[in-house]
C-alpha cells in the first residue's frame, strides 16, 4: 500500500487552494522552498509530486496573464533562415558577441561591460556547405523567467531554436545552474527526449494506468493524484518511459519544447590550468574555448554541425554527373518528401520517382517511388518529376 504524505506548512494552505501569498512569484518561491527542504524518498514522493504540479499550474497561469497583458510590439521578432538556428544564451559579459563575431565574421558591438547587446544580433556560420544562423541575444539575469531584465522575451526566443549554446564565463561557473533553472522555468528542456506517454481522456471509468516499463520514480497513486490536480479524473494512460513527476506534468500541460544544447566555457586564456580543471569538474562542459583568442573554434563549429543533426545530400540531373560541390543540407533521418519540400513546394505533388545512390539504397541507382524513403548522409539523388 502506498503511503501518501500530507502537505505541510507553509505550502499546505496554498496547495489546498487557500490564499497565502500576494503574488504568483511569492507562491512559487514558497513551494520551491518547501521542495528544497524536503528530502526525496518513497515516503515524500507523493507530497513533492503534488507540489510540483501546483508550481506548474501557477507558472501556466502566469504565462496566460503575461500574454494577455503584452502589447502588439512587445518582445523580439527574429526570422529563421539557413539550415539551422543556434542561440547563444548566457549571462551578461559571457562573451556572446565576441563568439558570434568569431564564428560568423560579423562585426557585432563588443564591450567589456554588461548589457552590450540590447537587441538580437544575427549572423551566419558557414560550415560543411551549411549556412547556420547564429543569434546573439541579450544576456539574461537571475529571475529572467519571471521577467527580470526583459528576460522573459529573451528566453522565449530559444523556444524556436534548433540548438542552444549555453555560454559560461570561466570566472562564473555558478551561472550554469542558474541558466538551467531559467530555461526550465520557460518550459524548455535541454538535451532531453520527449517522454513516450499517452493520455486519452474518457467520459467515465476513472484513471486506468498501463505501463510497458518498470516505474522507479513514480507510483500509481502519485500519477493518479497529479492527474486529478489538473482536473483529469477519467483517462487511459499508457507509459512507455520511466518518468518522474516533472516529466508527467510536462506531458499533461503540453507546453514544453525539447532542444539539443552545447555547454561552452569561454575565456579560458585568462585563467590557469588549476582553475580550468576545477570548472571542468564542476559543470562538465562539452568544450572550453576562448572566443577572443579563437581557441578551439574549429572544434566548436564541428560540434555545432553535429548537434544540429545535419546531413549532406547531392543532387543529380538525368543524364548528367552529380553536383558534388554544393550539397543539399537537411536534417538527418529526413525522407524523400522532406527533400522535395525543401527544393520546391510543388515537388511533392509532381514527384514520380527518384534514383538513389548511397547508404540508403539497396543498390546503386535504386528506383524509389515512396516519399517516406529515409535518406542517409552523402546519398546522391536523381529526381524524376511528372
Amino acid at each position: 500500500m502506498v503511503r501518501k504524505a500530507k502537505l505541510s506548512s507553509p505550502t499546505a494552505a496554498a496547495a489546498k487552494g487557500e490564499k497565502r501569498s500576494t503574488s504568483i512569484n511569492d507562491q512559487i518561491a514558497d513551494f520551491e522552498k518547501e521542495i528544497a527542504n524536503t528530502k526525496y524518498n518513497k515516503a515524500t514522493q507523493h507530497h513533492i509530486g503534488l507540489i510540483k504540479a501546483k508550481i506548474a499550474q501557477l507558472r501556466d497561469k502566469q504565462d496566460i496573464r503575461r500574454k494577455q497583458s503584452a502589447g502588439p510590439g512587445d518582445g523580439y521578432s527574429v526570422r529563421k533562415t539557413g539550415d539551422g538556428t543556434v542561440v547563444l544564451l548566457g549571462f551578461p559579459s559571457a562573451g556572446k558577441s565576441t563568439l558570434l563575431n568569431t564564428l560568423t565574421n560579423k562585426e557585432s558591438e563588443v564591450g567589456d561591460y554588461d548589457f552590450t547587446t540590447l537587441e538580437v544580433i544575427p549572423g551566419i556560420l558557414e560550415y560543411n556547405h551549411a549556412k547556420i544562423q547564429i543569434l546573439d541575444v541579450p544576456g539574461i539575469v537571475e529571475g529572467a523567467a519571471s521577467g527580470s531584465g526583459r528576460g522573459k522575451e529573451v528566453l522565449q526566443i530559444i523556444r524556436n531554436a534548433d540548438l542552444i549554446i549555453r555560454l559560461i564565463d570561466v570566472f562564473t561557473p555558478e551561472h550554469y545552474d542558474k541558466i538551467n533553472k531559467e530555461v526550465r522555468d520557460v518550459n524548455v528542456r535541454l538535451n532531453e527526449r520527449k517522454p513516450d506517454v499517452k493520455i486519452v481522456k474518457t467520459i467515465k471509468g476513472g484513471i486506468d494506468i498501463g505501463t510497458t516499463v518498470r516505474l522507479t520514480k513514480l507510483d500509481y497513486a502519485t500519477i493518479e493524484d497529479i492527474l486529478k490536480s489538473f482536473k483529469i479524473v477519467n483517462a487511459q494512460v499508457v507509459l512507455r518511459t520511466d518518468i518522474d513527476a516533472d516529466q508527467l506534468i510536462d506531458v499533461i500541460l503540453k507546453n514544453c519544447v525539447y532542444i539539443p544544447s552545447i555547454t561552452v566555457v569561454n575565456k579560458i586564456d585568462m585563467v590557469d590550468e588549476a582553475v580550468l580543471k576545477a570548472v571542468k569538474k564542476q559543470i562538465k562542459p562539452d568544450l572550453m574555448v576562448s572566443a577572443q583568442k579563437k581557441i578551439r573554434m574549429k572544434q566548436l563549429k564541428k560540434l555545432i554541425f553535429k548537434r544540429l543533426d545535419l546531413m549532406r545530400l547531392y543532387l543529380k540531373e538525368v543524364g548528367k554527373k552529380a553536383d558534388m560541390e554544393e550539397p543539399l543540407i537537411i536534417s538527418t533521418k529526413s525522407n524523400m518528401k522532406k527533400v522535395c519540400e525543401k527544393l520546391h513546394r510543388d515537388f511533392v505533388t509532381r514527384f514520380k520517382f527518384a534514383r538513389v545512390w548511397g547508404a540508403s539504397a539497396r543498390f546503386d541507382g535504386q528506383q524509389i517511388r515512396n516519399l517516406k524513403h529515409v535518406l542517409k548522409d552523402n546519398d546522391v539523388i536523381e529526381l524524376h518529376l511528372k
